[in-house]
């Protein structure tokens, strides 16, 4: 039962953000356990949630991207830029802005996928480039949007702001595509053995080229919320947020090797590290401490995941790799 908790990382994840929430609410009874402080929790992670998922599935099939938090400020920023400055339609403006994530995503995939550079290298290089892109359009701030553009993220249903709802709705569409579609199980056989994935027909380089063009759509989904949610575009929005969500989506059951996790445990991973998070700034933990405890539990995540990819791998008698390899009865073949 023990060796089967700690195997199980969403389990696991689940338990420890219960007993967290305890414990705060029995250190911080007058502010910790309050609707109003679930609420501003829910809200602040909402957005990392929404990029997670997208992260979760580039790191089912074997990869990641660590442009996403410049995507964020860019695709804001650029629609931001264009309804203020040039009175473009809201409708039009978001289009652009989500047309600039896809695009951002499509040259990420296509140079990783197609031309063989390294994800990190790749994305490393986009998150700075974006970074710039979003210096020039949103320069110091850009404020007075639109009224109907701030009430995508202002608004309320039953009391909850609607970047919240519109989280749930992200996580509930990409469980049913990932569990219930052949097309996304694929990910799963592309992460697991690559290399088999594509003897068996499954175009590994198109998938992860989609995979890159929807995690870089999300990041643009996010950053309209976002900026609507705040009333202006930052060109510092989403600064650190690569670090935030690759530490959520490993801990809520993703392997850098590829081939496992599920779309709620990006969910879990977002909701543990968003009470981490809470927790420091009731409990007035400088910000310079945040950031470093952040850090540790990044390394400690990816520590778990290997020891348990290891420990999986002895006890099997198989390399690592191929610990993650799923049957690839019912993933499909495409011709």
């Amino acid at each position: 039962m023990l060796n089967q908790i700690l195997r199980d990382r969403v389990y696991t994840l689940t338990l420890t953000t219960l007993l967290l929430c305890i414990v705060s609410a029995a250190v911080f009874p007058a502010t910790f356990p309050t609707f109003e402080n679930f609420r501003q929790l829910l809200l602040n992670l909402s957005i990392d949630a929404i990029v997670a998922v997208g992260m979760m599935l580039l790191l089912i099939s074997g990869v990641f991207d660590l442009s996403v938090g410049s995507v964020v400020a860019f695709a804001g920023g650029l629609s931001a830029h264009l309804m203020v400055f040039y009175n473009v339609p809201v409708p039009v403006a978001i289009l652009a802005g989500l047309g600039s994530a896809v695009l951002i995503g499509w040259i990420n995939g296509y140079l990783i996928a197609y031309q063989g550079i390294n994800p990190l290298i790749q994305t490393l290089a986009m998150m700075g480039i974006v970074r710039g892109g979003a210096l020039m359009v949103a320069g110091a701030g850009i404020q007075n949007l639109p009224y109907w553009y701030n009430a995508i993220g202002q608004s309320k249903l039953l009391g909850v702001q609607m970047p919240v709802w519109y989280m749930g709705l992200v996580v509930a569409a990409f469980t049913f595509l990932v569990n219930r579609t052949v097309f996304f199980r694929r990910y799963y056989y592309i992460g697991g053995n690559e290399q088999a994935a594509e003897l068996s027909g499954i175009r590994v380089r198109r998938m992860k080229l989609y995979a890159f063009i929807l995690s870089a759509t999300l990041a643009g989904v996010a950053g309209m919320l976002l900026t609507s949610r705040l009333g202006a575009a930052l060109s510092t929005l989403g600064r650190g947020m690569e670090l935030r969500v690759i530490t959520a989506v490993i801990l809520g059951g993703a392997s850098l090797t590829g081939g496992v996790g599920k779309i709620p445990g990006a969910l879990l991973g977002a909701l543990f590290m968003g009470l981490v998070s809470n927790i420091m700034v009731i409990a007035r933990v400088s910000g310079y401490w945040q950031e470093i405890i952040l850090g540790l539990i990044l390394i400690i995540a990816v520590w778990i995941d290997l020891a348990l990819q290891r420990r999986s791998a002895v006890r099997q008698g198989l390399p690592r790799k191929s610990v993650n390899t799923p049957s690839p009865e019912g993933v499909g073949i495409e011709k």
